[in-house]
């Protein structure tokens, strides 16, 4: 028993964990992140369906393509600009269903 209580020590990380941090703070910010990975989930289903890359959305939106992970991740708190952008870019509706009254909205 010594023996494997050794072994497991050689690999214990001298780093102390940080998952009661990253639980609370998706408890904490549920609500959002909830609306982040559904449109992670949008934006991954459109962009397989176009062939699109990271990349290439990446160089449409004019940002790195680490933003663009970190916003396929899910857990990013997008602006508006950047949901635009997304739409625009896509041709998806995340802030506004598509129907005729977000047709006749101001512009």
């Amino acid at each position: 028993m010594d023996e494997i209580i050794k072994k497991l020590k050689e690999y214990e990380s001298t780093e102390k964990s940080r998952w009661r941090e990253e639980a609370n703070f998706r408890r904490k910010n549920k609500s959002w992140l909830r609306h982040s990975q559904f449109i992670a989930m949008l934006m991954l289903d459109k962009m397989e369906e176009l062939g699109l890359t990271r990349q290439d959305i990446a160089s449409e939106m004019h940002v790195s393509q680490q933003y663009v992970d970190r916003i396929l991740k899910g857990g990013e708190n997008i602006s508006l600009e950047t949901l635009a952008k997304i739409e625009d870019i896509l041709h998806i509706n995340i802030l506004i269903p598509a129907t005729d009254e977000a047709d006749s909205l101001p512009v």
